[in-house]
């Protein structure tokens, strides 16, 4: 790979037509490029330039040079620039607004790889709701929104998106369990404990029960630690996403069913920052892990 210097000294003459000129801007010697480019000719077996009464020009091989040149001297840029927003990246404070779901299912385990790997970032992490969440964002209280029904504003970007299926969740031991699939119909004859209208798993779910059929939940609850907690006795059935009790189920205390009425009625996970907002440094960081734990935990195994 040619020299970063001589590849100024090459950029510089071809624009400015002229050594001398190149000489003047660059703030060098005129010898000094003279020599480096008679250097490259003789290595070459080529002129690069013609040498005109009036200043230089560029020959059809050099042209194909220059042009090798101008990208190699773009990309380097484009690199520095990487590095200077990488600077510190051990270091620093990310706030992320999210829901109750996201912080103790996914979100908690993400966490905790984190801190573990970087701990001199601080992560403050809020639970609120939708409306909230968006607030904070584009006020910049937050740095990343991680939330379920993500609204479509021009001041916020995307960052990813995951889609998730509900299932019943239970006790691995409870008579439901273990089955391919089930549909929501199956699980109405047993005691339900269901998000309520505060978060929008609820909407999801009333759109799963079928015409005329008696929805009359056990318990109503925003908290998504007392779903799981009433599910792991039987006969209590609550409804969540697979990547929501990766851990109950790996520890054996939580078993997943898929509903296969719910195709149709997935949750969209947003991973959102604002629009003028640079994911960068330590956000960029805590964004690309979050977005890699998603994807490991989409689907169901």
């Amino acid at each position: 790979m040619l020299h970063h210097r001589l590849l100024g000294y090459l950029d510089e003459v071809a624009r400015s037509g002229s050594i001398r000129k190149a000489a003047i801007r660059l703030g060098v010697a005129s010898s000094a490029i003279n020599r480096q480019i008679l250097g490259l000719e003789a290595e070459m077996g080529t002129p690069l330039f013609e040498r005109l009464p009036r200043g230089l020009r560029l020959t059809a091989t050099g042209e194909i040079l220059v042009r090798h040149v101008r990208d190699t001297l773009r990309e380097h840029e484009r690199m520095l620039a990487q590095a200077r927003s990488l600077k510190g990246l051990d270091r620093g404070e990310v706030a992320i607004g999210t829901m109750a779901t996201l912080a103790g299912g996914v979100l908690s385990g993400v966490i905790r790889d984190f801190r573990e790997n970087h701990p001199h970032i601080t992560l403050k992490v809020r639970v609120m709701t939708i409306d909230e969440i968006v607030e904070t964002l584009l006020s910049g209280d937050v740095d990343l929104a991680l939330a379920y029904r993500m609204p479509r504003n021009p001041q916020l970007r995307c960052l990813a998106r995951f889609e998730h299926h509900l299932g019943a969740v239970m006790a691995p031991n409870h008579p439901l369990a273990g089955q391919y699939h089930l549909r929501m119909a199956q699980c109405l004859d047993h005691p339900l404990v269901v998000a309520d209208g505060s978060m929008t798993l609820r909407a999801v779910l009333e759109r799963l029960v079928p015409p005329h059929a008696m929805f009359r939940p056990a318990v109503e609850t925003n908290s998504v630690e007392l779903m799981k907690r009433l599910a792991q006795q039987v006969p209590h059935i609550t409804f969540l996403n697979l990547s929501d009790i990766r851990e109950e189920i790996a520890r054996g205390t939580l078993a997943f069913t898929p509903l296969s009425d719910a195709a149709a009625a997935t949750q969209a996970v947003s991973l959102v920052q604002r629009a003028q907002s640079a994911c960068d440094g330590p956000t960029h960081l805590v964004a690309t892990r979050i977005g890699e734990a998603f994807d490991r935990h989409s689907g169901i195994d």
